[in-house]
């Protein structure tokens, strides 16, 4: 294809560590001995650096660090708040509402909760777009929903939801809010008080931080509202049991501190290159059509798709730059993408649909590699169709 470096759009499956954030983490790996639960001198020191970090989170969201709970990251995180609630809930069996378009771990979730006879779960259907209007969620709530958790943006179209607006009509009905906003926090601006979320679920992966911590972050009415469902040794306000895993949550606060100080700079030079992306490819393909609502997204997400052309195909003939079929965590599946199919598209154009998201270190070399390399493979894999078909 002629494609000679390698080129990573796929930030919102994972985004590559900033060296940074790497370097606050060395010494915690090299020299950070202790439990951080520990009395000694040296579970101070570790829970020292894990405060810091509980810090940084807080900043991220406008909310208070002793309101900061860390687990292994946004998936668990989504369980923790919808699971936890559902197990403090005075009634039973009571009643959540998710939105149609939510990631995995919220959806599979509440699905569990809804098999297992635990809570019944109501699904609130999105525009052509991909948006959840808060109306449809007026329509939906009324006394008996414990919950309700709308993401603030998609990770597969990048489309943005109006959370302060569905807020104020869950708060109405005296309900909890979740909001995954494990796409948005670090690169647009996210606030608990803003959003009028009651539960925040984020990632450290997403941020350019290190894979395998995240956090929970809500007000602290809320956060008395949940059950754990990890249980052991009390952390973590006893929400979430288990040794703290140091040097994650310092990488993590690292990242949290980095994308306080530059998302707005980085969202600016990121939208203008995928702007550029999107001119380009729809310029020199035919049939390309975008997943979402494209007037609101995030600045560094397209959706694509290539009509007449497998996305799995021209994925693989897109190596070595690197892009995806739809959320990364489902992505071994071989049923077309649920968001794209809860937007109304139809199942044939999810299964030619692709995902470009790109980052901190995209470059305009990436975009020019990323352009050529799209033209080449959807041209390809389209006269490969027509020749087998």
């Amino acid at each position: 294809m002629g494609v000679q470096h390698e080129v990573y759009l796929d930030y919102n499956g994972s985004a590559p560590l900033d060296p940074r954030v790497a370097e606050a983490m060395l010494p915690v790996l090299l020299e950070g001995i202790g439990n951080a639960s520990a009395v000694h001198r040296f579970g101070c020191r570790q829970a020292a650096a894990v405060d810091h970090a509980r810090e940084q989170v807080a900043a991220l969201v406008g909310g208070r660090s002793s309101d900061v709970v860390f687990t292994a990251g946004a998936t668990e995180a989504n369980n923790l708040a919808l699971h936890g609630a559902v197990l403090a809930a005075p009634v039973d069996r009571p009643r959540i509402l998710i939105s149609a378009v939510e990631h995995a771990s919220v959806r599979e979730t509440a699905q569990w909760l809804s098999d297992q006879g635990i809570a019944k779960v109501d699904a609130i259907p999105v525009t052509r777009g991909g948006v959840v209007d808060p109306d449809a969620v007026g329509m939906m709530i009324d006394s008996d929903v414990l919950l309700v958790s709308v993401m603030a943006a998609n990770s597969e179209t990048g489309v943005l939801n109006p959370v302060a607006k569905i807020s104020e009509r869950v708060h109405a009905a005296g309900a909890l809010f979740h909001c995954d906003a494990t796409q948005m926090v670090g690169r647009l601006p996210f606030g608990l008080q803003e959003s009028g979320a009651d539960l925040v679920s984020m990632s450290g992966h997403k941020i350019c931080g290190p894979g395998g911590v995240g956090a929970l972050i809500g007000t602290r009415q809320s956060l008395r509202q949940l059950r754990p469902v990890i249980h052991g040794g009390g952390h973590e306000r006893g929400l979430r049991s288990g040794s703290t895993n140091v040097a994650g949550t310092v990488g993590l606060g690292a990242a949290a501190e980095i994308a306080v100080e530059e998302r707005n700079s980085e969202a600016e030079r990121v939208s203008g290159l995928r702007d550029r992306m999107v001119a380009e490819i729809k310029e020199r393909i035919l049939d390309v059509y975008e997943n979402g609502d494209s007037s609101r997204r995030l600045p560094n997400t397209a959706s694509f798709q290539f009509a007449g052309a497998d996305a799995d195909a021209v994925v693989t003939q897109m190596d070595p730059i690197a892009v995806s079929t739809g959320s990364a965590c489902s992505s071994g599946s071989i049923e077309p993408s649920a968001v794209l199919l809860a937007m109304g598209v139809s199942r044939e154009a999810a299964y030619e649909s692709v995902r470009f998201s790109l980052g901190r270190f995209t470059t305009d070399a990436d975009i020019d590699a990323a352009v050529e390399g799209t033209v080449t493979a959807v041209d390809y894999v389209r006269a490969m169709s027509r020749e087998n078909g």
